[in-house]
């Protein structure tokens, strides 16, 4: 018995001992805990308890130079629905209905949604998704359904809002609006207006400090934000939605017509370089018959120009002194030889005995060739330099990404040989963008002052000018006003009696040059070779206020009617030929003399008007420009907009049925 009882002390001892040791672990391990880590475990629990939240900056709208709305932000919303939220009477008595109601809105069978619902509850789903894309207008309808209309904790309706960036003008100068987004693999891209100038329309993100409550729900700690957000500034554009609008058809009947591959077409304004109008419109495959905006082939695109070069020919031949226009040359029947390099000329025969005038109204190769090659053969270097000097042989500058690098061959490169200097002549060996040919042709329409393309004119935050882009100058003075004036009349005569003379019209006056070159000419024993055919000038001759380029890849050649006067010609006549006998209505921006109101703030005014089941045109005078365009965009209505400020004048009547093939015009005041 005492054996036994001495056991039991021993087992009592090492249980007390184990116990002392745990103790002790316990103490240790509480003070490590306290002293050594205290730190890290108290902003632990502070994060997982209390979070900064980002508010979102409104971003800034891209207005045209008219008034237009060109890009704004508009809400999109995504239902869910959680299952577990609602008591069982309530889903009970709810869920039939809510079926029904859905199935009437989203198009899809009532039973697809019961079945659908039922499901989410027997799984405990608390986060089933019930519709995507939803605007703002379908988002209240579905609010006030059955269930839904207890509320996110009692109906376990979970709203998800996200702001979406609209063109309420459509896909028209989609390319140079551009975008700025986050790509799949989370970084930052973007073109366009939309990405160059995001540092001004994206504004600055806020901060709010919230705690964690319950079930995923978090609350503000304060009532004042940690860093309240700032807007986005609103930028003004320089283009012109009536001509862009004109230009954009233009380009789009004439690349149908034809079955090219891809276009574009630039109006400029003569005296300040600002862009009224820029398409670049082309097929996503060959064997398309659509045509989008996905490529900035204006400013991006650098290729050879062929005959459209042939003005640099005619300013270094006339401002060097070596002849004049009236030097008469002998086309040689059509065909030059050069080392065995043959240059021919397009009209079968060549053109006989010609002035250098003419030799450039008819765009005969034989006859630019000769008197580039004759005058500047020992000192090619000067041609090159006259080049060098207008400013072809770099960049424009322009503040897009992927601007195309133009090339002008040197005397010192590696590949200048004796035929370099004859094949520059009429626009082959050397490469350059459509805008850069546009520039130097706007530089003889504007006296010889080369200036530099312009997008952009004012930065705004309401009716404040925060920045003001004025004309730059690239070259005061390209060449002398003698020059100038021969220049002139030259490219008036390829209109009138020259390459482009079909373009001819009594009516209204027109200067230029067509262009018809081979590209891939050398490629695959000439397999691949195809014609790029343009056109471009100014208007009015005589006073001009527009330049404009068009450029057309691979027309269809089995009319042998793929000509720069056949083919590009007619988009610059139809362009010219609107400006000046259509009459627009269209405000300049002079003053935004009232407070642009944001998006976010904006629900209120139009929440009455979009009432559940719409069904007619709603009544917009007296709403803000911006929130009668998203309620408009919200019921799927095409929307243009003329001027700044309120609604004053709707082109379809308050009352009349929806008719989503519509235009809806709306001038503010």
């Amino acid at each position: 018995m005492a054996v036994e009882d001495k056991h039991i002390s021993y087992r009592i001892y090492l249980v007390a001992f184990s116990i002392f040791i745990m103790a002790v672990l316990i103490t240790f391990n509480l003070t490590k805990i306290q002293w050594s880590q205290g730190d890290y475990y108290r902003k632990l629990a502070k994060e997982r308890t209390v979070r900064n939240f980002v508010i979102p900056a409104n971003k800034g709208n891209i207005y045209s130079s008219d008034g237009s709305l060109l890009a704004t932000s508009i809400p999109n919303y995504n239902i869910r629905f959680d299952a577990m939220a609602p008591k069982g009477i309530a889903f009970e008595k709810n869920v039939l209905p809510l079926a029904d109601s859905l199935a009437k809105m989203l198009g899809k069978p009532s039973s697809f949604y019961h079945t659908q619902l039922r499901m989410a509850r027997a799984n405990k789903n608390r986060y089933l998704l019930i519709a995507r894309d939803l605007s703002y207008t379908e988002y209240i309808k579905i609010k006030g359904f059955p269930l839904f209309n207890l509320g996110a904790n009692k109906g376990g309706m979970i709203t998800e809002q996200e702001t979406v960036r609209e063109h309420p003008i459509g896909k028209i100068a989609e390319r140079t609006i551009g975008y700025d987004r986050i790509d799949e693999n989370g970084i930052r891209i973007g073109k366009g207006i939309e990405w160059s100038f995001r540092k001004y329309l994206n504004g600055k993100d806020g901060k709010v400090l919230k705690q964690k409550i319950a079930k995923g729900q978090w609350k503000p700690i304060r009532d004042v934000n940690e860093i309240d957000p700032q807007d986005g500034y609103d930028v003004i554009s320089t283009i012109d939605v009536y001509i862009q609008d004109i230009a954009h058809h233009a380009l789009m009947k004439q690349l149908k017509e034809f079955k090219a591959e891809h276009g574009c077409v630039v109006v400029m304004e003569t005296k300040t370089g600002k862009i009224k109008a820029i398409s670049n419109l082309g097929k996503l495959k060959e064997t398309d018959s659509t045509y989008f905006e996905t490529t900035n082939y204006a400013i991006a695109e650098s290729h050879e120009p062929g005959s459209t070069f042939k003005l640099v020919d005619m300013i270094a031949l006339l401002d060097d002194h070596k002849i004049d226009t009236s030097k008469v040359y002998d086309s040689k029947g059509g065909i030059i030889d050069y080392r065995g390099n043959k240059v021919r000329d397009s009209h079968e025969g060549g053109y006989g005995k010609i002035s250098l005038a003419r030799g450039f109204e008819v765009s005969s190769n034989t006859i630019m060739v000769q008197a580039v090659y004759e005058n500047y053969r020992n000192n090619p270097q000067q041609f090159v330099d006259r080049i060098d000097r207008m400013g072809l042989n770099k960049p424009l500058g322009l503040p897009f990404q992927g601007e195309g690098k133009p090339y002008i061959p040197q005397t010192t490169d590696k590949h200048w040989s004796a035929i370099s200097l004859p094949w520059m002549a009429f626009g082959y060996g050397v490469s350059v963008t459509p805008l850069q040919t546009l520039t130097l042709y706007n530089a003889v329409a504007n006296n010889g002052e080369m200036v530099k393309p312009q997008f952009v004119s004012e930065i705004k935050e309401w009716n404040k000018i925060i920045k003001t882009y004025n004309k730059k100058v690239i070259n005061p003075k390209i060449c002398s006003d003698e020059t100038i004036a021969k220049l002139k009349a030259v490219m008036q005569n390829v209109v009138k009696k020259g390459t482009g003379s079909k373009l001819y019209s009594k009516d209204f006056s027109m200067a230029g040059k067509t262009g018809t070159a081979q590209a891939n000419y050398g490629k695959n024993g000439g397999n691949d070779k195809h014609y790029i055919s343009s056109f471009v000038g100014y208007f009015p001759a005589e006073n001009p206020k527009y330049s404009c380029i068009v450029v057309v890849h691979k027309p269809n050649t089995s009319g042998n009617n793929y000509y720069g006067a056949d083919v590009a010609g007619p988009v610059f006549k139809r362009i010219a030929q609107k400006i000046f006998t259509d009459s627009p209505s269209t405000n300049e921006i002079k003053n935004l003399n009232k407070k642009i109101s944001k998006q976010e703030v904006a629900y209120d005014d139009y929440k009455i008007k979009s009432n559940s089941g719409i069904k007619v045109i709603p009544n917009l005078k007296g709403m803000s420009g911006m929130d009668a365009v998203a309620l408009l965009e919200n019921l799927k209505l095409k929307v243009k907009v003329i001027g700044i400020g309120k609604v004053k004048k709707q082109s379809i009547p308050a009352g009349e049925s929806l008719d989503k093939t519509k235009t809806i015009i709306l001038e503010l005041s």
